[in-house]
Formats: C-alpha cells, sequence, structure tokens
C-alpha cells in the first residue's frame, strides 16, 4: 500500500500525512472524484473543499528527496500548484488535495513509498505486499503484529512493535539510525499509516489515548491534532501512540477483494477521523455503569470519550443503539439485580436507578419483566 492508498469505508479523505479538515465522505465526496488512473485529483487542488491546513514542511521534506536522487522536483510542484516562493515561505500551508497530488507523483517518480526516509528504498507495491501479508489476520491484534514484524523485511532503519499493558495496546516506533532531516516526516507517515490501515481492517475509528514524538514541538504543531487525535506529547522518549487494547480483538472485516479495491485507488487515503466505532455501545454501557444512570447524560459521556455529542448520537445510530435505550438497559440491569440480592426497599431502588418515584419504576419495570418489582422479589427468593 502506499503511503497514501485509501482506506474505504465512511470516512473523510485526505492523504495519510495531510491534515485536512475536509468532511466529505468518500463516496460522494469531490476529492475521491474526476481522478485519473493513478488516483491524482483532476480538478484544481486549491480550489475549495480543501482548505490549506497541511504544512509546507512536508513538502519540503519530499523536495529533500529528490535531491537525494538527483531529480529534479519542478514538475511535480508545479502539478501540484505549488511555487517556488510557497516551498520556502515559513509557515505556509496546502491543501490535503495538494499533498496528495505531490506525494504521489513522487512516489512513482522517484520508485520510494517511503519518499527518502530510509537508507534503501521501498519500491511501488512494497505497502500493498504489508497490507496483504496482515489482511488474513484472524484479529486485528494479530495484523498488527504481522505488519510490525513484516515491516522490519522492508527496512531496519526503524522498528515497530505492539504491546499491551492492562487495558492499554501501545505501537511504539524504534529509530535504529538516524533519520536526520527525515525524522518528523518518517515518524508522522508510518504512524499515521499504520493507524490507518488498522481502523480499515476493521472498519471502525480507533481513538487515540495518546500520540508521543520524540522531538520537540514543530511551528506548525496546530496541525498535529487534525493527524492525531488525542492527547499529544512531544520531546518524549520514544515515537509511537496508544489505544484501548479492546480494539484488539475486533476481528477483521476486509477481503482480498476489498484489498484489490483499496489498492487500486492507492492515493486518497484516509480517514480523519474514521467516523464509525465499534467499541462506542460497549465503552458507553462502561461508563453508566460506573456512575449514576440519571447523571450521565449525553455531555458528560460525549465528555468522558472524547467526541461531541452529535459525534456520540451518530456513532450509537450507526451500531444500531441510542442513548436512551442503553440507559434503559442499564437502569434494568441494576434494578434487577439490586431487587434480587437484598432487601432495600423498592422506593430506595427506584431512586437509585433513576426514577424520581416509585410508581414510574413500578410501570417502567413491569413494561421491562411483565411482573411488578415486588412480584419479582418474592419469585427470585422462592426459586
Amino acid at each position: 500500500m502506499a503511503r497514501g492508498s485509501p482506506l474505504a469505508g465512511d470516512s473523510r479523505c485526505t492523504p495519510i500525512y495531510a491534515a485536512s479538515q475536509h468532511t466529505g465522505r468518500q463516496s460522494g465526496c469531490k476529492s475521491c472524484q474526476g481522478r485519473t488512473d493513478f488516483g491524482m485529483p483532476t480538478q484544481d487542488p486549491t480550489d475549495p473543499p480543501f482548505p490549506a491546513v497541511t504544512p509546507m514542511a512536508f513538502v519540503q521534506a519530499i523536495v529533500r528527496a529528490y535531491a537525494r536522487y538527483g531529480v529534479d522536483p519542478a514538475a511535480a510542484l508545479k502539478q501540484a500548484r505549488i511555487t517556488p516562493a510557497q516551498l520556502r515561505k515559513p509557515g505556509a500551508r496546502i491543501t490535503a488535495a495538494q499533498m496528495e497530488l505531490i506525494s504521489g507523483v513522487a512516489m512513482q517518480q522517484l520508485d520510494d513509498e517511503a519518499l527518502g526516509s530510509f537508507s534503501r528504498k521501498l519500491p511501488w507495491g512494497s505497502y500493498g505486499m504489508l497490507s496483504r501479508a496482515s489482511l488474513t489476520a484472524p484479529t486485528l491484534g494479530i495484523a498488527l503484529k504481522r505488519w510490525c514484524r513484516h515491516h522490519r523485511l522492508l527496512t531496519d532503519d526503524i522498528a515497530l512493535s505492539l504491546s499491551v499493558s492492562g487495558a492499554v495496546a501501545s505501537i511504539t516506533l524504534a529509530e535504529r539510525r538516524p533519520l536526520v532531516a527525515m525524522r518528523e516526516f518518517c515518524v508522522v507517515t508510518t504512524l499515521r499509516n499504520l493507524h490507518g490501515y488498522a481502523c480499515w481492517t476493521i472498519d471502525s475509528r480507533i481513538p487515540l489515548l495518546r500520540a508521543d514524538f520524540p522531538y520537540p514541538a514543530p511551528p506548525h504543531r496546530e496541525a498535529y491534532p487534525l493527524m492525531f487525535h488525542g492527547p499529544l506529547r512531544f520531546d518524549a522518549d520514544h515515537a509511537g501512540f496508544s489505544f484501548d487494547a479492546q480494539y484488539l480483538a475486533l476481528p477483521l472485516r476486509r477481503d482480498e477483494a476489498a484489498l484489490q479495491t483499496m489498492l487500486k485507488r492507492a492515493l486518497p487515503l484516509i480517514v480523519l477521523q474514521y467516523r464509525r466505532d465499534r467499541l462506542l455501545v460497549q465503552q458507553v454501557r462502561a461508563l453508566l455503569r460506573d456512575r449514576r444512570v440519571d447523571a450521565a447524560n449525553a455531555q458528560t459521556l460525549a465528555r468522558a470519550l472524547n467526541v461531541s455529542v452529535r459525534s456520540l448520537h451518530r456513532h450509537l445510530r450507526e451500531e444500531g443503539a441510542s442513548l436512551q435505550a442503553l440507559k434503559d438497559a442499564m437502569r434494568r440491569e441494576q434494578a434487577l439485580e439490586q431487587l434480587g440480592r437484598g432487601t432495600r426497599p423498592i422506593k430506595q431502588i427506584a431512586r437509585a436507578v433513576g426514577f424520581a418515584s416509585e410508581k414510574s419504576f413500578a410501570r417502567a419495570f413491569r413494561h421491562w419483566t411483565g411482573e411488578s418489582p415486588s412480584a419479582f422479589r418474592q419469585r427470585v427468593r422462592r426459586d
């Protein structure tokens, strides 16, 4: 898979290392239409709906790759509509479409999907091989282990590894050789590529608990939250990111046909952010279990999950659930547990599970079980 390969799904469209605020869905997104066979946009990449938020520092890294291989980047820059003056301008920004275009052209012209990041080239198709080798894994955890192990066959300049500590899974990028001027570009593209591929394989957003970078915050640090959603730490001991280890147990949802489709549209990747989160229902249930159900409104839950209220409702709807249904189910579970195990007055149980009165609780309980709270308690005690 090329570094800008597409991870299809209900997602935003952007190259993996491009910072983007574009929110169009892939199926109807203008940045996914009007392409040549190589996935290059045929419309003006500087036109809306592409906001210019991708740091020019990433283009400068690509230009360094051209210099390393003794190739003139002028044609690629012209095709992406990046002028020499813009290239030299501190703090300049380009659109995600421009970044997609110049990176795609450069990968093919230089025959290096790493774009000069490593001591040897990664020929066109290297990441396609890596993707295919991981795709037959039964779970995401095994797929990521394969990706990390097989990546060492492509280069030994860096080593990727997956580790789990309690409820947290971590991807670590260890530098085996100095990456010098390509360090930031290599770290960002490698981590984004792996995170994007992981999201694509399970067809789910994987929220990051943290992303670490072993260098000082760059002048364009404001672009990082657009690429890595979650807490960021610069000047870290090593590069990597962490996420909820429960995602590792999810089965892969892609097959060879899906991979072929993805690789045919090799450059317009990803998912910033991948919209669907297949663990969200489980996470909401856990939060409701840990706090008073009546006090857990959409605002508090969304804040705890680091999503907007609108996104929370949308994610639940995509998984066939709703917040009200989950709260009702949790109230039912807690009511059954408290009625069955103790002698606490029914009025107190009603308040504990979020009902204003014993009458409203009894009405809801009869709807859930077909009997009154007192009849349920008596039957459980007899049994």
